[in-house]
């Protein structure tokens, strides 16, 4: 941590604390996926940036308190949410939007912040507004195959847009297009310290028995720990499963020693479970993705589609087309009644199971989707910025 907990607490309610024109401003909120790439970036310009850090965010999204366990001094604005469907709760949030550019306007007028960077989600937008009302120079990222609402208003006040993907450019304005840099996403430096044998060793898995993880505990993975349960005496014939399922309820399936090992949500031995992995079960989220990429596993996908804007789809669907994964979705995996089908998800995974080749060519083609460095590509970019921000301004005024 850059300072003890007590000051951090003073920062965060006081601008004054704050030096002024030595603070790099940090936004973005709404899910973990938008919270944790940021931190990445965030870890890295401590390595380059002697000033201080603050991250501005909603008053209830989750990204309060995974920052503020970081030891990063948070501060809250009004926020609504971007919607694009019509409904009255949009006149509302308009009004909640515009409190909180002029929230966030008057807070960077008072610490004079020297770069702001944003990893998206509805709350970011006003930080962004104002700080380009502020002149301060805003770098921006983008985790999924294409651009969420948030990013496509923020993309036209950035200095900089960051992309995972060289497709992600064509959801852009041509006039756009010239800031956009593709890096990748940012994912936690631990990922790549996973350990393969401990992580079997941990799990107790016998030799040559496969591993499959099956990642759950977020939005949207009722229906996939529902297809695990189903399928699972099928699976654990070839299988050691791991399955992270998010609070579970009174009467889940208990764990079977050697067999299936349910867990609420993994922490510090996540890589090396993952490392242990042949094969992963899971939802279509850009960082779950991104990590799976980097690590070379093959996977098959549940992409979450009814409830979101469909980025999860669009994140599957670039994964299957290179050949990393395969893809069930939600409609095809439903019968008459709409209950999910367990059988179409044992099929796939026990051909998976039966054919190592394919499972190596699918991880080889994950591997080249991902590209590491994105954390330190993007902090070189808002260190850069921060130091001179004055002439980088000009050039797109």
């Amino acid at each position: 941590m850059l300072h003890g907990s007590i000051e951090y607490t003073k920062l965060a309610t006081s601008s004054q604390g704050l030096g002024m024109g030595s603070v790099i401003v940090f936004t973005g909120g709404g899910s973990g996926g938008h919270v944790f790439p940021g931190l990445a970036v965030l870890e890295e310009l401590k390595k380059k940036w002697s000033g201080e850090f603050l991250w501005i965010g909603s008053a209830r999204g989750i990204e309060r308190g995974i920052v503020e366990k970081w030891g990063v001094p948070y501060r809250a604005i009004p926020s609504g949410k971007l919607r694009r469907e019509l409904s009255i709760r949009n006149v509302f949030d308009a009004f909640r939007v515009v409190g909180g550019i002029f929230a966030a306007f008057f807070l960077l007028r008072r610490i004079r912040p020297v770069a702001l960077f944003s990893k998206g989600g509805y709350v970011s937008v006003p930080p962004v507004i104002a700080a380009r009302m502020c002149r301060i120079p805003v770098v921006t990222h983008e985790s999924d195959a294409d651009p969420g609402l948030a990013t496509r208003i923020n993309a036209r006040f950035a200095s900089v847009i960051f992309v995972a993907y060289d497709e992600t450019r064509n959801y852009f304005p041509e006039g756009l297009r010239s800031r956009i840099q593709v890096s990748g996403n940012p994912v936690r430096p631990d990922i790549f310290s996973g350990d393969r044998l401990k992580g079997r060793r941990m799990i107790g898995a016998p030799e040559g028995k496969l591993v499959l993880l099956v990642l759950g505990g977020s939005q949207g993975a009722a229906q996939v720990n529902r297809l695990v349960e189903g399928a699972l005496s099928g699976l654990v014939e070839r299988f050691v499963v791991v399955h992270q399922t998010g609070q579970r309820k009174e009467g889940a399936t208990a764990p079977v020693p050697g067999s299936y090992f349910p867990v609420d949500f993994m922490q510090d031995e996540y890589s090396d479970i993952l490392a242990a992995a042949d094969l992963v079960l899971c939802r279509a989220g850009a960082g779950t993705l991104w990590e799976l990429a980097l690590t070379g596993k093959p996977s098959i996908l549940v992409p979450l589609e009814g409830a979101t804007r469909g980025d999860q789809v669009r994140n599957a669907e670039l994964f299957a087309a290179r050949g990393a994964a395969y893809v069930l979705s939600e409609s095809g995996l439903g019968d008459a009644c709409g209950a999910p089908r367990a059988d179409v998800l044992l099929a796939k995974a026990v051909e998976l199971a039966g054919d190592s080749g394919l499972r190596a060519r699918m991880a080889n083609a994950a591997q080249t989707i991902g590209r590491a460095g994105a954390a330190m590509t993007i902090a070189d970019t808002v260190a850069d910025l921060a130091n001179g921000r004055t002439t980088e301004l000009k050039a797109v005024t």
